[in-house]
Formats: C-alpha cells, structure tokens, sequence
C-alpha cells in the first residue's frame, strides 16, 4: 500500500482517534502515511497520538477552519508517489480487508474517482452512506418531512436506502464523508473540497463535481467500516446543526445561481433557518 495515504480531520476526538489509528495499522500501513489535521483540539489527543506512533503525522491547520479545507491541507502535505487518499473521520473503525477491498474495486473500475465502503452503526445497523444528489424538491421534501414522517417519499429518494443495503457494487451520487477512497487525479483534478463549506455537504458537493469531471462515485458494500460517531461534534451540537443548515443552503446556491432561482433560494434560506432554530429548541427541551 505504498501508494496509499491517509488524512483524518481532529477536534478533540478523544480515544476515538487511538481506535482508528489501530484498526488502520491491520490493513498494513506503511511509516509517514496517516497525517492527522488538528482543527484546534484541546484535549490532546492528536499530540498523543503523534507522539506514541512514529507513522502518524500532526498537522495543525491554525484553528477550526472546516473539514474540508483541513482536508486539503492534509492532502497538500503528500507526495507525488501518493496515487491514493483516504479521507476518514477520526471516529471510524476499520474491520480486516476493507481498504484492500476498496482498492481491488478501485482497479477494476477505473472510471471510478470516489469508493466507499458500506458504513455500519455500532448496534450493526447500515448506515445510508451512499446516496443520490439531492435534487431541490427532493431536499425540501426531506427536510420538511423527515423528522415527522421518516418514510416519506422524498427521503427514501435522497436516502437510497436499498442501495446502501445491497451487496451490490453501484455507481451513486454522491458517498459519506466519513470514509472516503479517493484517486488523487481525479481529487486534485477538482480542486479538492470546496472550502466555502464549513462542515457537511462538502462530501456531497465533492460527489456531484467528481461526476461533472468525468468520474464515478462507486459503492463497494463488500468493503465495511464502523462509524462510532459524534465524538467531537456531541461538544457542539448546536453549532452543528447550524453549520449543517448553512451548508445545505451553501449547495443549493451553487447548484441553482443566477437571478432565476433568486426567489427559490431565498425562501430556501429562510426555511433552512428555520428548521435548524426548531432543531435546537427541541433538542434544548428534551435535555431538560
């Protein structure tokens, strides 16, 4: 795996990071290859982690300045014998063989500018990793209905479900953030992330450009990873679900500019506003 490297965006992760780095060591990584981009962390994981194994590289990208815009940081610090990047969170665990299998898949297809793997929960259940873009009446759809009717039309079409489910090898719109293979041509052939996200939607958007260029977004179920989830992001939920809010407005104004959509983009926005001061007060009741 030589021609493999890894990136993984911190803050404050805890010992999720630990947990990551060694279920990465069974695939076989080689010194130097996992860089860790510290987005501020104050619990000192990242600087352990740093100091205990002598292949984990610390970044520090000056501040929280955004997944994926740490991303791209990390990325920047490869060399040119690096033909592949794995762009994972810290809270990922990696079961035996699925990096090989991400790779094996990536040779046979290659057409293919984004694997990822089937995401499982810790309880076992699959994760809807792999998804189609979101079309604007399908996200509005979504995000009316969603958190009161979960099998609505418009999220079971977002969600493709049944596809992160399968066994079958397929070709989606766009894959989760979480764990990423990536071909280091067709990444930097895009630009890398966007950086005008702050945190979500930028593995979306980075899905939609990779197939615009020419390539494809495959999903290889063979391929497994655990997500354990929310060890940073718990800290600051609120501010989450704002930053996600505005991402998804973010996207829905790159992919409907212009005068036209004006209307539509500002109701949007209102809307998405809305919806997230929602979330929070209802998150802040149950807390009670």
């Amino acid at each position: 795996m030589t021609n493999v490297a890894v990136v993984t965006i911190t803050f404050s992760p805890g010992d999720t990071l630990e947990s990551f780095i060694a279920s990465l060591q069974t695939e076989g990584f080689p010194p130097s290859r996992i860089v860790v981009v510290d987005n501020g962390s104050t619990d000192g994981a990242p600087e352990l982690a740093a100091a205990t194994h002598p292949h984990v590289e610390l970044v520090r990208s000056g501040g929280n300045v955004g997944y994926g815009r740490a991303a791209n940081i990390g990325v920047k610090t490869f060399d040119a014998s690096v033909e592949w990047i794995l762009v994972c969170n810290p809270d990922t665990r990696v079961t035996a063989g699925a990096v090989t299998t991400l790779l094996e898949a990536a040779a046979a297809h290659p057409e293919a500018g984004v694997l990822g793997p089937r995401i499982l929960e810790t309880d076992g259940t699959v994760y809807p990793s792999a998804r189609a873009l979101p079309a604007i009446r399908t996200g509005i759809g979504h995000a009316v209905f969603s958190g009161l009717w979960p099998t609505n039309p418009w999220t079971r079409r977002y969600q493709q479900r049944d596809v992160s489910s399968s066994s079958s090898v397929a070709t989606v719109g766009w894959l989760s953030g979480a764990f990423l293979l990536v071909r280091r041509d067709a990444f930097e052939a895009v630009g890398g992330f966007d950086e005008d996200y702050f945190m979500y939607f930028e593995d979306v958007d980075l899905g939609r450009r990779i197939a615009l260029a020419g390539w494809s977004n495959l999903f290889v179920p063979e391929a497994v990873v655990v997500h354990v989830g929310g060890a940073s992001t718990e800290k600051v939920a609120d501010v989450m679900v704002r930053a996600h809010h505005r991402s998804a407005y973010t996207y829905i104004a790159k992919t409907h500019p212009g005068a036209l959509w004006a209307p539509v983009r500002a109701v949007v926005r209102v809307g998405l506003g809305v919806r997230a001061g929602s979330i929070i007060r209802k998150a802040h009741r149950a807390a009670r």
